[in-house]
């Protein structure tokens, strides 16, 4: 199974993250988020793969997030509006995103990473 991690290297929940996949010898490739941002094919993708709400997707600790007044556009937008702003820049999407065969994972939970990864 291809393992795909995407991050932000300044980013501690994804630093956590990729130590983890280090420590337990989990091959994968590395995919830098805010060079390499999500396109909106692949978010609509990894939406309906996650089973999660586009709402999910959002970092929503971040300065953009804050700074755009997003949490009141989640709530009025539409998806495919929001995946737009989503895939517009990296930064604003919540990390890191683990693309595991037909599997998708936004964050870092160590349980659910176990599950899919071991």
């Amino acid at each position: 199974m291809q393992v795909v991690i995407i991050c932000y290297p300044k980013c501690g929940t994804c630093q956590k993250a990729v130590k983890w996949l280090k420590n337990n010898e989990i091959e994968y490739e590395y995919r830098p988020i805010k060079e390499e941002n999500p396109s909106v094919e692949e978010l609509k993708l990894w939406i309906k793969m996650s089973g999660l709400p586009v709402s999910k997707f959002f970092n929503t600790s971040g300065l953009l997030y804050k700074e755009q007044n997003m949490k009141v556009k989640v709530k009025t937008l539409s998806e495919p509006e929001l995946i737009d702003i989503l895939a517009s820049n990296g930064l604003m999407v919540k990390r890191p995103i683990l693309l595991a065969g037909d599997r998708v994972l936004v964050g870092f939970n160590e349980d659910d990473w176990i599950k899919i990864l071991r």
